[in-house]
């Protein structure tokens, strides 16, 4: 199944704006909760997420993120 380049273009700046959004939230919880319990994390991350305006997000997608923060030590 070939897809129009230009589908490809249109859709770009969408994605970019969501990627940066996800970002920022990740930042924010990784600044503020790295090492905490996975639970607490876990809820930060998606209150984060929620406030950036990075919605919907695949749940498993938030779980991998929420593991990674609350494993981190202090750099």
């Amino acid at each position: 199944m070939a897809t129009d380049p230009s589908e490809y273009d249109k859709a770009m700046p969408a994605v970019s704006a969501f990627l940066e959004k996800m970002e920022r939230g990740v930042n924010r919880t990784r600044a503020t909760h790295t090492g905490q319990p996975y639970e607490a994390v876990r809820q930060a991350l998606a209150l984060a997420l929620d406030e950036e305006g990075a919605r919907p997000m695949v749940p498993q997608v938030v779980d991998e993120l929420a593991r990674q923060i609350s494993e981190e030590t202090d750099r």
